[in-house]
């Protein structure tokens, strides 16, 4: 149906290049254009009301109407609206909020750089990476190795780590130097009887040769996720990490953990990297880090990393990175007050009183049903995976949009889910959900489903 002339949706098709989007199917289909929210729900220009599984896109921690936030906001427009950090300036909101992550950090860490979203942080830290081996002496140290379906941003080098085909394809990437070892799903990844234990160490063994294959003195670092996020939220199998990181140790590599969706209590734990027993060397986080309502992002490092930039700094003269908007001080004061909620309300006990609500509502309605091959998650992170044979673990055929479809349901019933590589269906819903809105929003996501199975059904007769 074409939108109206005049509409919200017409002049959305007429003017906005939107992200992550078909952008000739949305010539002509149109958005669906979100005019307000509150608390977990969000509401269509239509007035039509939603559950919002994903808190957006992992990040609405705090729901979509938190007042203290506005006034935050407002407070700090009144009195510096904005000013940078370049050549040693600084300003007290950034003062604070650096001081508040030091604090909260999952291991010891040395200083806080700013950015504005995950992207950037994380392009950040691998220039940080570089500068760090050059100032050391080091120059051929500067292989990074990621993992495929890992999600680490779009922007040139954060494109380069992310394990995605399409943050590849047309684009040229990844760019030389970024490797990728194999995901950690033990679901599809596992050889036939194979334990969690025996997978971890397998991958563990494939990471070793590949730094032993590529030179150890030219990795520089690798980069994982806690929970693999738009990959599909692929929970590491046990042991995973401990194995993972005794060969990182072993050959003097960094570990960087990307805390952009994990960070500030979406596994149970403050961070994830408390979840799984990791010590990054290097933590990035953004999103919930001011509940997403205004961008912002940090690059935590420890002291060994802080050296290296500072020594580098000295010899050139300066750090030459950074971004008009490090550490605005309107989005550095809501991250404080955002710190200071979770703090307040005990967001983090809240998740693991509802977290596992979730977790076990989950499995108990979708594990058994024909569509779904497996569910899994921690915390309050979640999916569930669509596939076409279930005894075989065989997933649709790409072409047939299937996870997208689940989506359309899930719309007519009134719940945003998103749809991920291998018909993924995630579940991130904003931290504050009560487990009555669990409830409601797994009812409305089995209305969805049912309606997904009909409309297959028939496809599978018409085909005979």
């Amino acid at each position: 149906m074409t939108p109206p002339r005049n509409s919200n949706a017409a002049r959305d098709i007429a003017n906005v290049l939107h992200p992550y989007t078909d952008a000739k199917a949305h010539l002509e289909k149109g958005p669906m254009v979100i005019s307000r929210g509150k608390g977990v729900r969000i509401y269509d220009d239509q007035g039509k009301e939603y559950i919002e599984a994903l808190a957006g896109l992992w990040c609405a921690s705090l729901g979509f109407d938190n007042e203290r936030l506005v006034q935050a906001a407002a407070a700090q427009m009144r009195k510096l609206p904005f000013y940078h950090s370049f050549t040693a300036k600084s300003h007290e909101p950034m003062i604070d909020l650096a001081e508040m992550l030091i604090e909260r950090a999952p291991v010891p860490m040395s200083k806080v750089f700013f950015a504005n979203s995950g992207s950037e942080a994380n392009d950040s830290a691998i220039k940080m990476v570089w500068y760090m081996n050059n100032a050391l002496g080091r120059p051929q140290k500067k292989k990074i190795i990621a993992r495929m379906k890992g999600y680490h941003g779009i922007t040139l080098a954060a494109a380069s780590l992310t394990g995605l085909p399409a943050n590849h394809k047309l684009f040229d990437l990844p760019l030389p130097g970024f490797h990728h070892v194999s995901t950690p799903h033990h679901y599809h990844g596992a050889h036939d009887g194979e334990s969690e234990e025996d997978f971890a160490t397998r991958l563990a063994q494939e990471l070793d040769d590949t730094i032993v294959k590529e030179g150890p003195e030219t990795v520089a670092a690798f980069w994982a996720e806690p929970v693999l996020g738009a990959g599909g939220v692929i929970v590491p199998p046990a042991t995973y990490y401990e194995k993972i990181q005794a060969v990182l140790k072993k050959h003097d590599v960094l570990f960087v953990a990307d805390e952009v969706i994990c960070g500030f209590g979406r596994t149970g734990n403050y961070w994830g990297s408390q979840t799984f027993g990791i010590a990054p060397d290097i933590l990035v986080c953004a999103k919930a880090l001011s509940s997403s309502y205004l961008p912002i992002s940090a690059v935590m490092v420890n002291e060994t990393v802080f050296q290296g930039i500072a020594e580098g700094s000295s010899a050139v003269g300066t750090w030459g990175h950074g971004f008009t908007y490090s550490g605005h001080p309107v989005a550095a004061a809501v991250a404080i007050e955002t710190l200071k909620i979770y703090d307040e309300i005990n967001l983090i006990g809240h998740v693991r009183e509802v977290g596992p609500h979730m977790q076990s509502e989950l499995r108990r309605r979708f594990a058994d049903h024909p569509l779904v091959g497996e569910v899994r998650g921690v915390g309050m992170v979640a999916a569930i995976e669509l596939v076409e044979d279930k005894a075989a673990r065989k997933n649709f055929d790409p072409g047939r949009k299937v996870g997208p479809r689940l989506l359309k349901h899930g719309e007519e019933h009134g719940v945003i889910l998103r749809a991920m590589i291998n018909d993924s269906i995630g579940f991130s819903p904003p931290l504050i959900i009560t487990k009555e809105e669990v409830n409601e929003m797994l009812d409305r996501v089995e209305k969805a489903l049912d309606g997904l199975t009909v409309e297959l059904r028939r496809e599978s007769i018409a085909a005979v």
